[in-house]
């Protein structure tokens, strides 16, 4: 498949990108695991649901580059390679495909919106696939097995069900105000 971008396209990445940097300015609240919790997750289903896999995931894949590169735009305002080093980099590696397989699930009828595939997409892109990244980084930083590892991520669920729930309103609303939102 080829992907042409428009300058649409490009005007949408950047927003998400910046959308998905604003949402950890409220901070975060720090975990034993040193996976803190914040809405950057929020911001990687959002990104997948209204633009599309490929176009979601691009927008992450912005947003993560510009943290890499020295922006202060991840989690905690951090930047630089050196946070591939920490327990969170799977995590954040993995918010690219998350975002692609949210966006290929939530689009997956094209033309038709429906809250359920956005929510099975959020939860398979946003959850499923971060956690499938981010658990065996988790697990070899703290040198823990995969199962101890996953188990540290348990208090993070309730709050990505509630994101999973805003990103289902949010989509439903944008969709209701601006269905041209939503075409790729």
């Amino acid at each position: 498949m080829s992907l042409k971008l428009t300058l649409r396209d490009l005007s949408r990445i950047a927003i998400f990108a910046a959308i998905i940097a604003a949402l950890t300015l409220p901070g975060e609240i720090p975990l034993a695991s040193g996976v803190p919790i914040s809405l950057q997750t929020l911001g990687v289903m959002l990104a997948g649901v209204v633009l599309g896999g490929y176009r979601g995931s691009l927008a992450v894949a912005l947003y993560v580059i510009l943290g890499l590169i020295g922006l202060p735009i991840l989690s905690g305002h951090a930047s630089g390679f050196s946070v591939l080093a920490g327990p969170t980099a799977g995590f954040l590696i993995g918010f690219i495909p998350g975002a692609l397989v949210a966006g290929l699930i939530a689009h997956s009828a094209k033309g038709q919106f429906n809250v359920i595939r956005v929510i099975v997409g959020s939860i398979a892109g946003g959850i499923v696939v971060v956690y499938a990244f981010g658990i065996p980084v988790l697990a070899a930083g703290l040198k823990v097995d995969l199962l101890t590892a996953a188990g540290y991520m348990t208090p993070y669920l309730a709050g990505d069900a509630i994101k999973v729930a805003l990103t289902a309103i949010i989509a439903a609303a944008l969709y209701r105000a601006y269905p041209k939102a939503f075409k790729n």
